[in-house]
């Protein structure tokens, strides 16, 4: 199996820019993969993304959920070369450093492909669909080319991970409305801007981000990984999306418990040498 060791090896992280995560709710590191893993694992994905795809309905006939990409969670648990890119110390120690906890642990994994005219991915937070007792938890965003603002490039809004509303909207045509008027309402800083090769965004569970249409004639290639705390418990599911994601996340874990499925390996601790 292909090995690449820019995924174990450590990326040192400053301290203002843990500072700046927790305030503004996301940031963007540079350099963080070499051209060469992104380019081999943007192969390897894309081939089980569109083995696993089922929507087949042309793009005007889906719903704005649907429009907005395809999706296939788990994709470690399909692949040995994705397990090696999933389980990246040098990534789970990026989420450990930046939620301030002792180590983090697998949530899931999603690919997010936005087709070619694929439409935009509304305003939400992705907590929303969690069903996580603290908020400590973490969404790595890996694009897997260059992605300019003009290919749905991710947009945040700052310090929105403080505030409450929003949080019982899940992402449809009604978040984006909502959010909006309240991100524009209220004056709060919209961040956008292109990735570069490499570039990956960390963004906690409950800041509001969206990403534009895809008006490119290539496929915006994303992979994602959910970390959550180590010691992350389960509470009790408070929406439908909540109660699907145990059934499907958390299988076997009961409320209170901490979430230790099979599922949920822990991807990096400082008291694992």
């Amino acid at each position: 199996m292909r090995t690449f060791d820019d995924l174990n090896r450590p990326y040192l992280l400053k301290k203002k820019q843990i500072e700046s995560f927790k305030q503004k709710g996301f940031i963007k590191l540079k350099n963080v993969l070499s051209e060469e893993t992104v380019v081999f694992y943007k192969d390897l994905i894309s081939a089980i993304v569109l083995g696993q795809n089922t929507q087949t309905k042309p793009l005007e006939e889906r719903d704005l959920y649907h429009q907005a990409f395809l999706q296939v969670s788990n994709l470690w648990t399909k692949s040995g070369q994705v397990k090696a890119f999933v389980f990246s110390k040098r990534l789970a120690k990026i989420a450990s450093a930046l939620l301030k906890v002792s180590g983090v642990r697998m949530y899931h994994d999603q690919a997010l492909y936005k087709e070619p005219g694929g439409g935009i991915t509304p305003w939400h937070a992705d907590q929303q669909y969690w069903p996580l007792a603290t908020d400590k938890c973490v969404t790595a965003w890996l694009p897997l080319q260059k992605t300019p603002i003009e290919m749905g490039a991710l947009a945040f809004a700052e310090g929105s991970h403080k505030l409450m509303f929003g949080r019982d909207i899940a992402i449809s045509a009604k978040s984006e409305k909502e959010i909006e008027a309240k991100v524009t309402q209220n004056d709060i800083p919209h961040h956008v801007s292109a990735f570069d090769l490499g570039e990956v965004s960390f963004h906690y569970g409950w800041t509001w981000h969206r990403a534009g249409a895809n008006k490119s004639n290539k496929a915006r290639a994303v992979m994602t990984i959910i970390y959550m705390d180590e010691n992350m418990k389960l509470q009790e599911p408070s929406n439908e999306n909540q109660k699907v994601d145990r059934d499907v996340f958390c299988a076997g874990v009961q409320v209170g418990e901490i979430i230790n499925s099979e599922l949920n390996p822990v991807l990096f601790s400082s008291g694992v040498q």
